[in-house]
């Protein structure tokens, strides 16, 4: 289950949100002091309620990419398993890929989205430290991708939808990982994506890194949340390499275009799913909301084609992508 907002006291603020941060702790003193004394301080909190609104309004309306970026990892803001369980009803979670082991870092299975049977995936990055640990911080290693594949594969025999959920960082990267193949079961991954019979509606709800992000993301329609980001390396990443100074990584996230507005206007991806003020993990139970209702219009055209259009179509999509790229 989501978890509610919790009290100013308890609650991560980022750098940036530092004014919000104190105005909503006196709010909270001014509440407590009525609770505590009886006091009628209804229009003194309401002036200053109304104040955070404003500040965090105009705070939010001009976030920097890199600003983006911290709002996308921000700890509070619903993971994975979140959007499965409260969007997708009879989850029967499935594990394995059927070569080595079972990878807790890719989450899938199946379930009913509104209704309708479908196919569900994510990766799931955990939510404190004993499950982040326990899902590796949401970077799958071959495993992992070896498990979606089966999954979408699965749903092309059944004729299931697949959605997916996409929130990491990037596919593992340790030597493990290399010596089972990780870059051939990220390209399979994509390959199974591209090539399913049936309809697939992606979308990233937090970070969306690199090949580990598309092995789940290359759909017939890709939606992304207004404050996630999409990239084929992190700004700490780049700037490691264009500048050998991590602390670039501002400027890196600056050149990178990793904002769904970027993405948005240069057609790598298809709608922008709005967050609640503050974002996604101010309010989880609406962000989730929010997504529920962008993959429903998304998937429901989709439903009319057949495994033949639909694959001609996606081929089309992504063709496309690389001939505005070289125009």
């Amino acid at each position: 289950m989501l978890q509610m907002l919790q009290p100013p006291a308890m609650r991560h603020y980022l750098d940036f949100e530092k004014p919000i941060a104190e105005l909503e702790g006196k709010i909270d003193e001014l509440r407590k002091m009525s609770e505590a004394d009886g006091l009628n301080i209804a229009d003194e909190v309401a002036k200053l309620t109304e104040k955070s609104e404003r500040q965090l309004r105009a705070i939010y309306a001009k976030l920097t990419p890199w600003q983006k970026t911290l709002v996308a990892r921000h700890p509070d803001r619903p993971k994975a398993g979140d959007y499965l369980a409260d969007l997708v009803t009879d989850f029967t979670p499935l594990a394995g890929d059927r070569a080595f082991a079972d990878d807790a870092a890719v989450v899938g299975g199946l379930g009913r989205f509104r209704g309708r049977a479908v196919v569900a995936i994510g990766t799931e990055k955990g939510s404190d430290t004993e499950s982040r640990v326990q899902h590796n911080f949401g970077m799958a290693r071959p495993e992992g991708y070896r498990k979606a594949r089966r999954l979408i594969e699965l749903a092309g025999r059944f004729e299931l939808p697949v959605l997916t959920f996409v929130d990491t960082s990037g596919a593992f990267p340790g030597i493990d990982a290399e010596a089972r193949g990780q870059a051939e079961a990220i390209a399979r991954s994509i390959e199974a994506c591209l090539e399913a019979p049936v309809p697939v509606v992606a979308t990233v709800i937090g970070e969306g890194g690199s090949g580990g992000a598309i092995a789940l993301a290359a759909g017939d329609a890709v939606l992304m949340m207004e404050h996630a980001i999409y990239s084929v390396i992190s700004p700490e990443g780049c700037a490691a390499i264009l500048w050998k100074d991590s602390a670039q990584a501002p400027a890196a996230a600056e050149a990178l275009k990793l904002t769904a507005e970027d993405l948005k206007r240069l057609g790598l991806i298809d709608a922008i799913v709005a967050e609640p003020l503050g974002g996604a993990h101010r309010d989880p139970t609406a962000a989730v909301a929010a997504v529920g209702d962008a993959v429903a219009a998304a998937l429901a055209p989709l439903l009319a084609l057949d495994g033949a259009a639909l694959k001609a179509r996606r081929r089309e999509k992504y063709l496309e992508m690389g001939r505005e790229a070289l125009a």
